[in-house]
């Protein structure tokens, strides 16, 4: 072996025991004997951990425990980064699955006596959002004296539905919680 690939071994095998991971690689490994899974997917017997680590670094592989509570303990010659690389992106697109399964939904806070500004933007924000394909929660916080006059709150909330009716439909009306009105709209199909 030339020193550049010695160094290469080398390094890869630090680099993949600074990484925390679940599973054990190449000198982590401390069972006495495994059976070895050629890196097609072979099954190679049966062998001591020392040629199995021959076995892996001859093919310039990473030799990596398996299942190491089964007897004997399974060990697969494979890439290891490869093979981690390929399991962050079934993860990934895993999550932008659910995501996209998973509309969120986006809050704009209003108040009884929001300015007309305030308003056409959070309008306008709103609409981009429910364009997005995602619900929208409009709510409004009474504070002292306004809990006296909830039908401002109302009005305020349906001149916000009714400014996004092109966009949207109500799928729940204007209710009340504590302090708080809300409603929910819904993209329309």
């Amino acid at each position: 072996m030339d020193l550049g690939s010695t160094f290469y071994n080398v390094w890869r095998c630090i680099h993949i025991a600074n990484n925390k991971n679940d599973l054990k690689v190449n000198g982590e490994i401390k069972v006495s004997e495994l059976m070895v899974i050629g890196p097609n997917g072979e099954q190679m017997g049966v062998k001591s951990i020392h040629d199995a680590l021959t076995l892996a670094n001859y093919a310039g592989l990473d030799l990596v425990l398996m299942s190491g509570s089964s007897n004997p303990a399974v060990g697969k010659i494979m890439d290891y980064n490869k093979f981690k690389y390929e399991k962050q992106k079934k993860q990934k697109e895993a999550q932008k699955r659910q995501r996209e399964t998973n509309k969120e939904i986006k809050e704009y806070r209003l108040s009884v006596v929001i300015d007309i500004h305030d308003f056409e933007t959070r309008v306008r924000n709103a609409k981009m959002y429910l364009e997005k394909g995602h619900k929208v929660k409009a709510q409004v916080r009474f504070k002292g004296r306004q809990m006296a006059h909830p039908e401002l709150g109302r009005d305020v909330l349906n001149k916000f539905a009714e400014n996004l009716n092109e966009v949207s439909t109500i799928e729940t009306a204007p209710k009340m919680e504590g302090r708080i009105m809300y409603m929910l709209l819904a993209p329309k199909k």
